[in-house]
């Protein structure tokens, strides 16, 4: 069976769903093909033991912006959240914990109070600056046409008008490490440890490494964009998001399809025309736009044989081996933390207590080896959403960082021993946990990346570093959205900016489509 669209969208995760979106409102005939049985790619709730919901992989929002629920009228779509600006605090595991709250600190000396005060005013006109980046095409170096020095000119004013003390300081900063940036700024042990873990979340490496300033305003530049919604959680967990935005596809005309795996993208006269699907279904689209990451595009999708060989390459060299777990766990009550208000346990809880315990963190994943003192981002998501559990129950949702990819020779073994750490290193920041334990699900990367379909489990689709950058992301010849084949398009968290559920990719992606070009 054949049938055809103007647009034919690979997978149903947040930016295909905003691709959508957008597209459908223009008149475009949209049809979206998920694998799954359910929309949202990794934003998604699912039940992981009897009666216990979870948001599976991303678990917070951390730079969808107010603006973007409303031009996607998510909240007419039943879009709710459960808990808006949510604080972090940076657990201590003998003392009162330091809290982060609305642009201040809480929990530390008057001098780091009033030091992070201005670090974060001036962080925040650098976030600022590369939140309306996020939301351009990026332009080409070889500034082939008028429009791409027009383009970089307007970068170049934005960083003029920062004056002339912070763009000199943008300048010094942008490709520092994390850790002599910090380490600078602040005596607070907790502080540092809690911004170096911002730098590195989602990242390859530890906070010494160079570029991890440019991760932290990245990560900076979403709450900053975030206006009064900040770090969020969405009622009824991430699935309940992306739910809304399939009915908002849907108003606007699109079509979704689940269980339809695409197997190859069909390619016609050296453009590329539609897609086959497993079941042998053909739907011929005049754009293919794909959600899925840069290598399964590329190299599973797509034929090479459609490629240059140089961009093969690069694609094939593109670093996408995540270092973040997951872990889920089933609590027969309410747990407590060191020093933690009752009040407090719906907040972004973190353990990250100094720099250096960040990089002994880091340092095992280089050997293919567990960490024993994981770095930790754990939620409560039903202190603010007790829907996700039975009545009097709670889920803890837990993001594990630096865990590589491959476990080496014995990944059972590693994966026991992961939860082990992972367990024993909670206990010290909330003794008697382990008691509370119904049961536990534990993601690795290769976990991630066979649920989910992401090359490596890495949830950006491919690091975050200076060279896989804005101009640079993924890769040079599909840095805007477009590709080497004429028709086929990225719209996924491989693209400029990034990953992180914004919609802010899915959003670029349709507006390079209808402007056309490469």
């Amino acid at each position: 069976m054949t049938h055809r669209v103007d647009h034919l969208i690979v997978g149903a995760g947040h930016n295909g769903l905003a691709c959508a979106i957008e597209l459908a409102r223009r008149g475009r005939s949209v049809l979206v093909l998920e694998a799954a049985d359910r929309v949202g790619g990794a934003a998604v709730t699912r039940e992981f033991a009897s009666g216990f919901k979870v948001s599976a992989a991303a678990h917070l929002l951390h730079g969808l912006s107010e603006q973007r629920v409303r031009d996607l009228d998510l909240e007419k779509h039943g879009l709710r959240f459960s808990a808006r600006r949510m604080a972090t605090v940076a657990l201590n595991e003998s003392g009162p914990p330091v809290v982060f709250s609305n642009g201040a600190v809480r929990g530390v000396s008057s001098q780091d109070a009033a030091e992070f005060a201005r670090f974060s005013r001036r962080m925040s006109r650098f976030a600022r600056l590369l939140a309306r980046v996020n939301d351009t095409l990026p332009f080409r170096v070889s500034f082939a046409s008028w429009r791409d020095r027009i383009d970089a000119l307007k970068l170049a004013l934005r960083i003029r008008t920062l004056g002339r003390s912070d763009m000199r300081q943008l300048l010094r900063i942008a490709a520092m490490n994390a850790y002599d940036l910090v380490s600078d700024s602040f005596d607070s042990n907790l502080m540092k440890g809690t911004l170096g873990f911002d730098a590195t979340l989602g990242a390859e490496h530890g906070a010494r490494a160079p570029g991890t300033v440019l991760t932290l305003l990245h990560r900076w530049a979403g709450q900053v964009d975030s206006g009064a919604l900040g770090i969020a959680q969405p009622a009824g967990g991430m699935g309940a998001l992306t739910q809304a935005m399939a009915r908002a596809a849907e108003s606007a005309g699109a079509r979704i399809r689940t269980g339809a795996r695409v197997q190859r993208i069909l390619v016609q006269g050296d453009r590329a025309a539609g897609v086959v699907l497993d079941s042998g279904e053909t739907v011929e689209a005049g754009s293919v736009i794909s959600n899925a990451d840069p290598k399964t595009t590329f190299l599973d999708l797509l034929s090479r044989e459609h490629l240059d060989t140089d961009f093969v390459r690069r694609v094939s060299r593109f670093r996408s081996k995540g270092l973040v777990a997951k872990l889920h766990l089933a609590l027969d009550g309410l747990p407590g933390f060191n020093g933690v208000e009752a009040t407090a346990l719906g907040s972004r809880l973190l353990v990250s207590p100094c720099l250096d315990y960040l990089e002994l963190a880091f340092n095992p994943s280089k050997y293919r080896e567990v960490p024993a003192r994981p770095a930790l981002e754990i939620t409560v998501p039903t202190v603010n959403d007790p829907g996700l559990a039975p009545a009097g129950r709670h889920v803890m949702s837990i993001h594990v960082m630096f865990v590589p990819y491959d476990l080496g020779a014995d990944p059972v073994g590693a994966r026991a021993r992961l939860l082990n750490n992972v367990l024993e290193t909670l206990e010290r920041y909330s003794p008697g946990l382990s008691k509370r334990i119904i049961d536990s699900e534990l993601l690795t990367p290769a976990d991630l990346e066979r649920e989910f379909r992401i090359s490596g489990g890495h949830w950006h689709h491919g690091a975050l570093a200076l060279d896989q950058f804005f101009i640079t992301r993924p890769v040079p010849g599909a840095t805007r959205y477009a590709t080497p084949l004429p028709g086929l398009y990225l719209c996924g968290a491989g693209c400029h900016p990034g990953g992180g559920v914004m919609a802010v990719a899915g959003r670029n992606a349709a507006l390079k489509v209808i402007a056309g070009g490469a």
